[in-house]
């Protein structure tokens, strides 16, 4: 099966070369604002993408999604793509789980202290997980930002290492766009855009 992994679009995925495969997987910042129309603006441009599976997390810029309730949600999302909010799907008995949380950021969308309040949804992760979407980088992989201060959650880290995925994609640090591989699991940062918000990075083509 051929995944593309893509993040942090922020409202240019319209800016993106061509795709095709047979799953693709945006791990989050659909959109710039964060209002309804950017969000329907992301999901007809998805929607209309020559994949068979689609599957998406909302990101830090995503305020829509955190502030609309679960009905709004489910009713703005068209027939045929997977919106993982601590949730999960099954496709091809590849067992992929998403989140959309991330450590305190400024007052973004889909903020958690570090410690306790996070660490909540970390638990939520499933044992058999195979590929983990979650909008953050752990600490220490993939997320350096230009000042040289790693920003990413322990907690998630340690949770990765415990349930041992074989991916784990995410985005939130542009500048940190890359593939590490270490004990056994792939990690994505798939962040198309770089730092000053422009889209240079191609989005992750992988035979899973």
């Amino acid at each position: 099966m051929k995944i593309v992994y893509i993040s942090d679009t922020h409202g240019l995925h319209d800016r993106l070369d061509t795709m095709n495969g047979d799953m693709i997987i945006h791990a989050g910042d659909i959109c710039n604002r964060g209002t309804q129309n950017e969000a329907e603006q992301f999901l007809d441009w998805f929607k209309g993408l020559d994949f068979k599976h689609k599957i998406f997390v909302a990101g830090n810029h995503d305020y829509f999604f955190e502030k609309a309730t679960k009905e709004e949600v489910n009713k703005l999302i068209p027939k045929g793509i997977h919106y993982l909010n601590d949730s999960g799907v099954t496709i091809d008995r590849i067992n992929i789980w998403g989140s959309p949380v991330q450590p305190w950021f400024y007052d973004w969308a889909f903020n958690r202290q570090r410690g306790a309040a996070i660490k909540m949804h970390w638990d939520l992760i499933p044992d058999n997980t195979d590929i983990l979407i979650t909008h953050g980088p752990p600490f220490n992989i993939l997320d350096k930002t230009t000042s040289g201060e790693k920003v990413g959650c322990e907690d998630l880290l340690h949770a990765v290492k415990c349930v041992k995925p074989k991916i784990h994609v995410f985005g939130h640090i542009h500048e940190a766009y890359g593939i590490e591989n270490e004990e056994g699991t792939k990690y994505i940062n798939a962040s198309v855009l770089d730092v000053r918000y422009n889209c240079v990075n191609k989005p992750v083509e992988l035979e899973y």
